[in-house]
This record gives C-alpha cells, structure tokens and sequence, in this order.
C-alpha cells in the first residue's frame, strides 16, 4: 500500500487516488479476495473500491444491497483506537451502548432499538453475529476485535434472514480467514493510565488445500477511577484470548472452515462515581470525596467484579452446485459468567451507622451465569447468473442456562450520629434464586430478489419461527438461617410455554445503473416471548411477556462516482413496535414490584446519511449524519425522585406524564399506590436525537520508504435521556469528542501516537440516582458510569506485519 500512495502521490492518478482512500477508509471494506456473484458486471480499475458485505448471507456488492448498512473495515477500526465492540459507537452513528453495573445489564441500541431490561431469560433486540453464528446473550459478544477483517452493522429489523433477536438490527462482526501464503501481524499499544494491549496473528498453508490462522490477544487495562477507601485505581480489566481457524480448499465444490475460540476477562467494574452529593449524610459517609461533574474518585469497599469465560467451536461446509451454494453452520457456545456489584456505593468496613435508610451495608449481590448454545443452520443461495437470487434455508437452535443470585445485606437499626460504627446488633435480610432456563427454536426462512425488467429487482422474504421456553426455578429466602427474608417470599415451580411467529419482507430496488440504486421495503419483525428468571420471580406462576411484534418501512438511495470520488448513502425509516418488553414498576393487586413488563406501543423513525468524499489524491473524508426520533409509551414506571413526595392522589382519570399516586380498592380496602408515571411519547433512554461523525484522514510520502499520515474522528451526539421514567436529572447533554492519531507506516510497519478526547470533554456512558440509600429524602443526589475516554488520555500503537 505504501507503494501505491507514493505512486499517487507522483502520478496524481484517479486510480491511485481510490488506493489512497481504501487504505484510510473507516466506513468502506475493500473487497480483496472477495468472490462477487457471477451476475455482478467486471470491475475496471477505477471500480476498486468495491464493498463487498455478507449483510444478506451472500456476497454482494454494498451498493446493490437493498439494507442500511455501515461496513467498517479491521484496518480502519485499528487506526481509530477502536478496540472492542462497546467502542464501535465511535464507527457507527446510528448505533449506542447503554453501560450498565454489568455485561449482563449492558446492551446496543441501534436507532433508539435494544434491550429495555436485562432478565437473562430475555433476548437482546439486537443481534450479534460473529462468523455466522449468531450469540446467544448480548453480554458474550461484548469482547475484543481482534484480528478483523470487517464489520457490518445492519440497521432496522433483520428478522428474516437472522432470526427473533434482531429487531433492532444486527452486529455482524467477520474475522481474518486464512491465507494460503505466509503471513503474520504483530500490534501493541501503550497509553496513559496503565493501560497496555497486545495482539497479532500468524496464517499460511499446512499441507495441500489447508490452511491455518491462529490469532490472539491480550489487555491489561488500569483503572481509571481512584477509590480512596482502599487506596486503589478501579474500573480496569484484564483479558485474553486465542482464536484457530482451518479452511479447507482444494479446489472442489466442497470447501470447509473449522474455527475454535477462547477467551477470558477479569474485570473489576463498575463503581459509580458520585458526581452531584446534596444530603449531609451521604456526604459524612464518603469522606473527603468532593463531588463533581468531573469527579473521579469513588469510596467503597471494592467488591464489584465481573469476571467471563467464552469457549465456542463451529464448522462451516460450503459446497458449490453451480448455479447455487448450499451452506452448513454447526456451532457450540459455552459462557459463564460471575458477577458482584457493590449496591450501597459506600465504604461499611466496619458497619456504620446510616442514618434512616433501608440498610447499612450491601456488599452481597453474587450472579452466577452458565449456559450451553447449541446452533445449527443449513441454507442455499443463488450463485448468480440469472434474473432470481435467493436464499433458503432453515435454523434450529438450543441453549441450556443456569442462573443464581445471592444477596445479603446488614442493618443498623440504630445510632447516634452519621458515620459512626454501629452501637447495636446488625440485622441481616437475605434471598436468592437458583433457576434453569430452557428454549428450542427452529425455523424455515427465504429471502428472494427478482429482476422484473430493466434495473427493476423485487424482493420478499417469509420465516416461520417456532419457539419453546421452559424456566424451572426456586427462590430462597432467607439464606442464612435467622436472617429477615429481603426481597421476595419462597417459591418454586416450573412452566413452559411455546409459539409460533410468521414474519417477513417486502419490497423492491432500482438498479439505475451499477453505481446508482434506491430501494423501499417493509419488514414485519418478532421478537419472542420471554418468561422470568430475576430475583423477583414467581416460579409457581410465571406467566413472562408476550412477543414484541415490530412494523418497519424504509426507503434508501446509494450511490457513488464512477472515479469513487463519493460514495453515499441515503435511508428514511420509520419502526414501530407493539408490547415492547421492558422493566417497569407492577401496581396490580396493590403489590408494588419491579417486574418484567409489556409496554404500549413505541416507534423509532428518523433518516441517516453516509457520505465518503475523496476530492483529492491525498485526502479522504467520510461523514455521518444520523437524525432519530424515538418513542415509548409505558405506564407504571416510578416517578423522578423529586417529584415523589409531591405527588398527588388519583382514584380514576389517571393522568400522562406526570407523576401521582393511584387509589384503587382491592378486597374492600383503599390501597394506595407509590409515586408512579404514566409516559406517553417518551424519550427511549440511550438514544440521542442527532449524530455527527466525521473521520478526515490525510496520507503523504515522506520518503520512498515511508509514507504519513494524520487521522481524526470527531463525534458529536445531542442531548439524550438516561431514564425510561424520563428524570430529567438523568439527563447527558450533548457532547463533542475529537480523537487524533499521527503516524508513518513503511511496506512493513506502521508507528502512530494518538489521543482520546482531544480537548477534554466530560461526558457519562449511565446517569443514575445511584445507590439504593439514596431515597425521597435526597433525591438529587447523582451518581454517573464513567468511560475512560471520559478524559483526554495519549498512547502509542505500534503494527508490524510480515
């Protein structure tokens, strides 16, 4: 590639100019080895920034793929400092990360779409495939992106072709293949705050027609935050793993890929850091701290940790019959996960006095996640040449999970003033729950694309999904015998329950010509039923959610100059959703509990731009714009803190968006609600309004060996909701953040240094009233998550590649 651009740079070619820019492209993947479908037109020199995407399981030029879709190439990831998937928001406008005290509780948002509560008997709304398979739980696919050759982040409900979990989009992450020669790569990176990574590959052949890839990689990552308590930086991780690939090609119909992986992360995550402390007794508890916005010292006794392990195997057979390729994906997960996250947010070692609240100490708050995912795919796709493509195939799928928690917490009835130990016998309550969860599903799925005549292609889709749920379970309370009973009463049970969903597509595309097409479909989406494995679980009566069903309409526009001189990309959406699941506060039976709930109906319209301007031979610049305006309506949630004590009485015409207590009469006694929400056309949490990326990049020789380069990614977001009940002290206003890297690179190497946050820019990744002492009586007290490039930090990354 060095070549290339000093040759560009000389010659001042349009050829060389695309070069130029495929090599800085971070929203572009060029198509090196890609094999097009026979019926794509040959590419000329001046086409060889081609972007090729799996996004509808075939190869097919992104241009001709009637799907918003963002391709971000592994080299670009690299060059931006983006190193896990939590960080491809930086890559992606329309997607988010909602930060939770967790993996578990964590999740993506694409378009405003994701999670709304975190039962991991409960699917994510957006999927995350990796090498055609698809994860069984958000939290595993949080990882590293190591060795990458591309990402593709598909935009809008992808239920036909990915399946129940995908109504929100999906992640579709493509690792390096193996190579038939040999070659390795070798990356380290150094920054400030203790933090240090490391990871590489070797790949080439090991007999006639086998091929090996062996990749891995390693982070030690310091804490950022200071915890003056124990006098110890927290928030960091530690991480490793090894991925094996064998590709078999010998030149036959039959070509195979056996791939195995491991990976292991210890974490110490996450404290809160109080950043708005109003109560004096919350004050007295943390000391010296001296709450900020830009505070980052917490004082607690260190006992949050999340420590996973993933191992996972599958085996992927393509056999070519011509006109077709017919694929099989057989693949086994194995994940465990243990977590412990300190609730009380306070140093209680010894236990103090707190003062009025419901406890004194709660260090004690163990999960414990195991599950098996067994998945088998079997599909055949059009290979070209004719007027039809399509892709036909059918899913089964089984995941075994066991699932525990175990919580216990210290009272003090008593005392004299804030801070002092305890003068009295502590008081423990306790509870837990051990439960298995069981799902099968199967499917039959087909996506067909036909040239009618002329540029005029039409495209419909059907999959019939069969689902089965069984959830048996127990919770225990108390644990210790003598202990009050915290939280939920004893019980146990078993239910199982099944359903049967047809969903689809419908639409068409307009090739104007091979570098113009627009499109417009509608997509009927489903997301299964769920029932409940959380601490407040009724096993001897679970009845769980009903399924999210979900309407979708988008119409699209891509484009791009025959020189590449600009790509573009245009599409308009609206989604709308129906008994979205999310977590809410049950009012029935005048028992006040939180529980897994269906909400009313919700949407997510908006439009999204993505443009690569190339004006010159040494200049590239991509932008994104992202605009979504995304809607719930939820009733029952509990009130902003503030407001509660104010709230007044309703006994009928209960009012929207604002906050008020229900009286209603249950069994000939008036029983009155806490303080409650009804929200109508509420913000979704985690989900700025507008998005703005911009990724300059400026590449020049320096010499006929070296060549340079600068690299900046600006990214601008608005003001945007932490809070379903819409708080609006859980508010992050909007922010810009500006990385920089500047570096050479040679035929071999590439030296840059970089920094984060350029200018310093304070911003949350999670906005909360924070610890459960926290109640009516100090409402605006706030606590934040807090994200290491939360604050400008400077690194060096060193590549070397063989």
């Amino acid at each position: 590639m060095r070549r290339l651009v000093t040759a560009a740079w000389r010659a001042r070619t349009s050829c060389s100019a695309v070069a130029i820019a495929l090599a800085a492209m971070p929203y572009g993947v060029l198509a090196q080895d890609a094999d097009l479908p026979a019926s794509q037109p040959e590419e000329t020199a001046l086409d060889a920034d081609v972007i090729v995407v799996t996004a509808q399981k075939r190869s097919e030029r992104l241009i001709e793929v009637p799907i918003a879709v963002t391709a971000v190439s592994g080299e670009a990831l690299a060059d931006a400092q983006i190193n896990d998937t939590e960080s491809l928001v930086r890559a992606v406008p329309s997607l988010s990360y909602q930060q939770g005290n967790n993996p578990n509780n964590s999740a993506f948002r694409i378009r405003g779409v994701g999670s709304q509560l975190f039962g991991q008997a409960v699917e994510s709304a957006v999927s995350i495939v990796v090498d055609g398979v698809v994860v069984a739980r958000s939290s595993q696919g949080f990882t590293d992106l190591a060795d990458i050759e591309r990402v593709e982040v598909l935009r809008g409900p992808q239920g036909t072709l990915f399946g129940k979990n995908a109504t929100g989009g999906v992640i579709n992450i493509v690792t390096a293949a193996p190579e038939d020669y040999f070659t390795g790569n070798i990356d380290a990176i150094i920054a400030e705050g203790n933090e240090y990574r490391l990871k590489g590959s070797v790949t080439g052949p090991i007999a006639d027609g086998l091929n090996a890839r062996i990749s891995g990689f390693y982070n030690d990552v310091g804490g950022h935050l200071r915890n003056i308590a124990t006098d110890e930086d927290v928030n960091g991780f530690e991480s490793w793993g090894l991925r094996g690939k064998l590709q078999w090609d010998n030149g036959s119909p039959l070509t195979a890929m056996f791939i195995a992986e491991y990976r292991e992360t210890d974490a110490n995550c996450c404290s809160r850091v109080p950043v708005r402390i109003e109560t004096p007794a919350i004050q007295t508890l943390l000391g010296d701290i001296v709450a900020s916005p830009t505070n980052r010292e917490v004082s607690n006794d260190n006992a949050s940790y999340s420590n996973s392990k993933v191992k996972s195997a599958s085996l992927q057979l393509d056999y070519d019959v011509g006109p077709a390729t017919i694929t099989s994906i057989t693949a086994w997960q194995n994940y465990e996960i243990a977590t412990q996250f300190e609730p009380d947010q306070i140093f209680s070692d010894p236990v103090r006095y707190v003062g009025p609240f419901p406890y004194s100490q709660w260090n004690s708050n163990v999960a414990d996640t195991y599950y098996d995912s067994y998945t088998q795919e079997v599909r055949i796709a059009s290979n070209g040449g004719t007027p039809l493509n399509y892709v036909l195939g059918a899913f089964f799928a089984k995941l075994d999970m066991d699932r525990s928690l175990r919580r216990r917490l210290i009272q003090c009835p008593t005392g004299t003033t804030i801070g002092a130990l305890c003068d009295v016998p502590v008081r423990y309550r306790s509870s837990g729950f051990d439960a298995n969860f069981q799902s099968d599903s199967a499917a039959a799925f087909g996506e067909l694309d036909y040239n009618i005549f002329g540029g005029l292609h039409l495209i419909g889709g059907l999959r019939l999904t069969y689902e089965k749920q069984t959830v048996e379970g127990e919770a225990i309370a108390p644990l210790v015998p003598g202990d009050l009973i915290f939280a939920a009463d004893p019980n146990s049970g078993r239910d199982s329950r099944s359903d049967t969903a047809l969903t689809g597509k419908a639409g068409f595309r307009y090739e104007l010509n091979s570098d113009a097409n627009i499109y417009g479909t509608y997509t009927r989406g489903y997301k299964s039923f769920a029932l409940d494995a959380t601490p407040n679980t009724d096993f001897s009566d679970n009845p769980g959610l009903e399924p999210e069903h979900v309407n979708s309409y988008e119409v699209g526009v891509k484009y791009r100059t025959f020189d590449g001189a600009l790509n573009l990309a245009f599409a308009a959406f609206r989604t709308d959703f129906t008994n979205l699941q999310v977590q809410a506060l049950d009012t029935g039976g005048g028992n006040l509990q939180v529980r897994q709930l269906n909400a009313g109906k919700s949407r997510s319209q908006g439009f999204e731009l993505e443009a690569t301007l190339r004006p010159t031979t040494w200049f590239t610049l991509p932008i994104a714009f992202t605009y979504v305006d995304a809607k719930v309506n939820v009733a029952g949630q509990t009130c902003a803190r503030q407001d509660q004590a104010s709230a007044p009485i309703f006994t009928d015409n209960f009012p929207s968006n604002v906050c008020y207590r229900a009286s209603r009469v249950i069994d000939g006694n008036t029983v009155v609600s806490d303080p409650i929400i009804d929200v109508v056309d509420g913000n979704l949490p985690s989900t700025p309004s507008y998005r703005v990326n911009l990724s300059p990049r400026v590449q020049f020789p320096l010499s006929n060996a070296w060549d340079g380069f600068i690299l900046s990614n600006v990214n601008f977001q608005s003001e945007q909701t932490f809070a379903l009940e819409q708080d609006p002290l859980l508010v992050q206003s909007s922010y810009t953040i500006v990385d920089l890297s500047i570096g050479v690179e040679s035929e071999n190497l590439k030296i840059a240094g970089f920094v984060k946050n350029l200018f310093d820019i304070n911003y949350y990744s999670q906005l909360s009233h924070g610890t459960i002492l926290s109640n009516a009586n100090n409402p605006f007290d706030l606590w934040a998550n807090i994200p290491k490039d939360a604050d400008r930090y400077f690194g060096l990354s060193v590549g070397y590649r063989y």
